[in-house]
């Protein structure tokens, strides 16, 4: 297991290294220039994102799917992700994990609008969409739309299942650790939690979007809200907070610990890789559920899901940010800690508040993201063996729910990282050799001013797999 543990952890730092971050930020920079920055327009994009298309196509409504998908991305690495940045890579983390956020948005924006472009729907008129029919129906790689949906189902087992229901129980075990036993608080909480998401995912697509659009704007938030009172409670640190951020994230210095290069490449290199792996953007997660949208064009639905990087990492990733910046200046002796324990630390300093917000905040976002990503496998599932493959995933999910909040997952979040890295690169091939497409479709609905027009393109019918 060591030697398998070892081989693991080996190749998600060669997935997730500097190949991989080059391809995805270098991909983000990429389309914000080619569309012409679309961030420009995030504010007109957060208007729509609460208006119904009522009379268009589609199965949810725009704020549902982005709901869904948010829940799906707003996880435990908004918290401890943050935290685990600024540990390895310094305070300067935070400013290029913001930045990747901000550049994010434009590659969010492309998945959205690429979803809607080359969706299709089955006989009974659901919507299915992603980057496998992008891949499919754009490119002409129904070879390439497999192997995403392969990846991506593997997946859904590991970071949008396991690994958040482990978070939830080991919280709570911490939480209940001096009246119940560790190991019977995880049996139970396992049990409840896998009984809770089996009720949601029963009901299929709608059944999630309902729980997600009333879920996540609360758990987004209330988690703000106490983030915001325990910046108030640290504000005599803010400004020197901001001040060591930026300098840290520029910085020429000799990184510390003996670790090679200096501050300001340990600050990008942790900064960028938490930012790409907390918004999801360029992965391809999100488009999957973007596709049952509501929505007259597609680039209405991809501004709607370029505000899901926006809320996830340039809002709450900083926020967080800002919290255990201001924490480490006000108690220096908790800035030695690794990420998870330097997060606990830097919450449970603030008096009343600080730990069960932290508590509320990692069991409330992982719970969302198994509900968020128990979409997408399905989808995945559907597209590779056909509609009698759903209730098998089903099964098999909520069993794995349950196994997860009572296991170690070490093996199973390195296999998650390999599995999250491989499903982004089909996604990518699409993203770029179909940006053409992308900036055509733009300049017409968004530049010319044309986003009230109803898209003009038949979405075909497809024959369902049995």
């Amino acid at each position: 297991m060591e030697e398998l543990l070892k081989i693991t952890e080996n190749v998600s730092g060669f997935v997730w290294g500097w190949p991989m971050m080059i391809l995805l930020i270098g991909t983000h920079i990429f389309l914000t220039i080619r569309l012409k920055f679309p961030q420009r327009k995030i504010f007109k994009a957060i208007k729509l994102s609460v208006k119904k298309d009522k009379d268009s196509t589609g199965d949810v409504s725009q704020f549902a799917a982005l709901a869904t998908s948010l829940a799906a991305t707003i996880g435990t690495g908004n918290i401890i992700g943050v935290a685990t940045a600024i540990s390895l890579g310094g305070p300067g983390a935070v400013l290029w994990c913001w930045l990747t956020g901000v550049f994010g948005i434009a590659t969010k924006y492309s998945e959205g609008l690429l979803a809607i472009k080359y969706r299709v729907k089955t006989s009974d008129g659901k919507m299915l969409g992603g980057p496998m029919y992008a891949l499919e129906r754009g490119l002409g790689q129904k070879w390439l739309g497999i192997i995403f949906c392969v990846f991506a189902a593997l997946a859904t087992f590991g970071i949008g299942n396991t690994v958040q229901a482990n978070a939830i129980s080991e919280n709570l075990s911490l939480v209940m650790i001096d009246s119940m036993d560790p190991e019977r608080t995880k049996m139970i909480t396992g049990f409840i939690l896998a009984t809770l998401v089996g009720f949601v995912i029963i009901g299929g697509v709608k059944s999630i979007a309902n729980w997600c659009t009333a879920l996540v704007p609360l758990m987004a938030a209330l988690y703000v809200i106490g983030c915001l009172y325990i910046l108030c409670v640290n504000s005599s640190y803010l400004s020197d907070a901001i001040t060591l951020i930026f300098n840290e994230a520029f910085s020429l210095k000799a990184a510390a610990g003996g670790t090679a290069g200096t501050v300001l490449m340990a600050a990008a290199r942790y900064g960028v890789a938490r930012g790409l792996f907390s918004n999801e953007s360029g992965m391809g997660s999100a488009p999957i559920v973007a596709a049952a949208a509501q929505t007259r064009n597609p680039v209405r639905q991809a501004l709607v899901s370029a505000t899901g990087t926006f809320w996830d990492t340039v809002i709450i990733c900083a926020i967080t940010g800002l919290v255990i910046v201001t924490s480490i200046i006000a108690y220096p002796e908790i800035s030695q800690e690794d990420g998870g324990m330097l997060t606990k630390k830097a919450f449970s300093m603030i008096p009343y508040v600080g730990t069960p917000i932290l508590t509320f905040g990692i069991i409330t976002f992982a719970f969302s993201t198994i509900l968020g990503w128990s979409y997408y496998g399905e989808r995945a599932m559907e597209y590779l063996a056909g509609k009698k493959s759903i209730v098998f995933y089903r099964i098999l999910f909520i069993l794995l729910v349950f196994a997860g909040s009572t296991m170690s997952l070490t093996l199973v979040w390195n296999l998650s990282d390999i599995m999250n890295a491989l499903m982004a690169i089909p996604n990518l091939i699409s993203l770029i050799l179909l940006s053409g497409v992308i900036a055509k479709e733009t300049q017409h609905y968004l530049w010319n001013k044309n986003l009230d027009e109803e898209m003009t393109e038949d979405i075909p019918e497809i024959e369902d797999k049995k």
